[in-house]
């Protein structure tokens, strides 16, 4: 492209002072032994002499045929994170795939806008084109920018001046991709991973409404996550203290750091000082080299000591010393090491009961409850069971490759009905069970286990017997025939093969009025 197409200043805006900037760019690029100060001066470029309000540089991994965002301003560590383009995907998975310019004078309106990155609420009818980075035929990436420009000429005059730099900085970014692509891969997915995780498990994404979970659990995280504080949580089996540790750390500020689970029931009493304090080589029989342990693992993040209660005397004086000094040692050497840990623990013991039988440290307990989490049990929780029982239907159809639509309403009173020793984890493993066992879209009461069968929600009165299970079944096939003719008996006798007369008198014998499953609309016409 001539010098001096760049020289004309009809367009409103003088090009003429990026001139300079380019010839050192030129020299960066040709003794830079990598990519990020020449990739820094054409963003400044951008953004300086250009006014764009967001400028992104994506490179091409062929391997894995995706599109990453490397470098950019105007968007957060996480959008960045979030722009990721397959081949052909958006506008700039099509100028890779096609290695052509494309110039989109209002973003918003674009059909190939996909606003991947989640930036979409700044933008104030912004126009955006993006230019490959392209060696021979080979396209290895690309410049994108947007800004509001008022003159098309200066937008179609943008375009071709970093189609120009493109051109230039082309022979490093094929460098800068062979020498470290499997370790910018690498990257991207960590920072993939770690964002699922924060997702799964933030406050919002813990299933339940039930006011206990409202003013017990979510208020208290929301208080807590932004602190350093050590958190106690506090449950039965089965409720979910771990989904609760998981919520406080990736609400964290530490949520970029590690967050490592110790589980000390599971640990033999010989193993847990090793294994939550670390050992040096040689410091005891099998010790063959240094071991970090899960504090020294922690070390920036958050540690979740599970079942807390079941330390032994010896390695809770040793983790009182840790939250009070903020330093461990390993096994085997006198050195302290220093952390900076945060440390929530869980246990369904009652603490205070172990503190005065003198199984449980008084001054460790004091320590951990600093802040106390009560997680309810699935008992106190109400209609949150629904809402699970759907979440976990959902998710296990997809695990067996099964279609199930819906719970019918006998299924659903007998899990409300239901005492739930088990707690969450017991809901999982029925709807699991019922999911695999259904032989059709909806879940039956047939479907749920023997321990769920009562008498009132079955139908039957004495057990299971085959008298009654059939009985069960029956008034289920009734309900759901009603439920899907909006209590038009006429049709709810057709779809069950019955004559009108014969579905009436089962309906006397189960004490079921059809009126009951009425629409309003329904209603109104009968």
């Amino acid at each position: 492209m001539p010098v001096e197409d760049f020289s004309h200043c009809f367009t409103g805006e003088c090009r003429v002072n990026v001139l300079p900037i380019l010839y050192k760019l030129n020299q960066v690029i040709s003794v830079s032994a990598d990519l990020a100060e020449p990739l820094r001066i054409i963003l400044d470029i951008m953004q300086r002499n250009l006014k764009m309000v967001r400028g992104v540089i994506t490179l091409y991994d062929r391997r894995s045929e995706t599109i990453f965002i490397h470098e950019s301003f105007g968007l957060t560590d996480e959008e960045k994170r979030r722009g990721i383009y397959a081949l052909g995907e958006g506008i700039t998975g099509k100028v890779v795939e096609s290695g052509k310019v494309i110039i989109v004078p209002r973003l918003a309106e674009s059909p190939d806008f996909l606003d991947r990155t989640g930036a979409e609420h700044k933008r104030q009818n912004t126009a955006f084109f993006c230019v490959p980075i392209m060696l021979g035929q080979k396209v290895l990436g690309t410049i994108g920018a947007e800004r509001v420009y008022m003159n098309r000429s200066l937008l179609k005059q943008d375009a071709e001046f970093l189609a120009a730099i493109a051109l230039m900085i082309a022979p490093a970014v094929e460098l800068y991709l062979i020498a470290n692509i499997d370790k910018v891969r690498l990257e991207n997915e960590n920072h993939r991973l770690k964002d699922a995780l924060k997702e799964r498990y933030k406050p919002a994404n813990i299933i339940g409404s039930s006011k206990p979970m409202m003013e017990d659990v979510y208020d208290v995280i929301g208080k807590v996550a932004s602190t350093r504080a050590t958190v106690l949580i506090l449950g039965e089996s089965g409720v979910g203290k771990e989904l609760v540790a998981n919520a406080i750390h990736y609400s964290s500020a530490s949520a970029e750091g590690p967050f490592v689970k110790f589980n000390c029931a599971a640990i033999p009493e010989n193993l847990a000082e090793s294994e939550l304090f670390g050992h040096e080589k040689g410091s005891f029989t099998g010790a063959f080299a240094t071991h970090k342990g899960s504090f020294e693992q922690a070390d920036g993040g958050t540690i979740f000591l599970d079942e807390v209660g079941e330390l032994s005397p010896s390695v809770q004086a040793k983790l009182l010393r840790v939250l009070q000094e903020r330093t461990i040692e390993r096994i085997g050497s006198g050195k302290p090491i220093k952390i900076d840990v945060r440390v929530i623990a869980a246990t369904n013991r009652n603490l205070a009961e172990r503190v005065a039988s003198g199984e449980f440290r008084e001054d460790l307990f004091y320590r951990l409850n600093v802040v106390p989490i009560t997680v309810p049990p699935l008992r106190d929780r109400g209609s949150d069971v629904i809402l699970l029982a759907d979440h976990f239907v959902c998710r296990s159809s997809t695990a067996n490759g099964k279609t199930i639509k819906r719970i019918s309403t006998p299924a659903l009173n007998m899990l409300m009905s239901y005492h739930w020793p088990g707690n969450v984890r017991e809901l999982e493993n029925v709807i699991e069970r019922a999911v695999i066992l259904s032989d059709d879209d909806v879940i039956h009461g047939y479907d749920l286990p023997p321990s769920l069968q009562t008498p009132k929600e079955s139908g039957t009165q004495f057990g299971l017997s085959l008298e009654e299970k059939t009985r069960a079944v029956e008034y289920e096939m009734i309900v759901e025939a009603l439920k899907n003719s909006n209590g038009n008996v006429g049709e709810a006798a057709a779809e069950l093969g019955l004559t009108r007369r014969m579905l009436g008198i089962r309906l006397d014998r189960h004490g079921i009025n059809y009126k009951t499953f009425r629409t309003p609309a329904a209603r109104g016409h009968g």
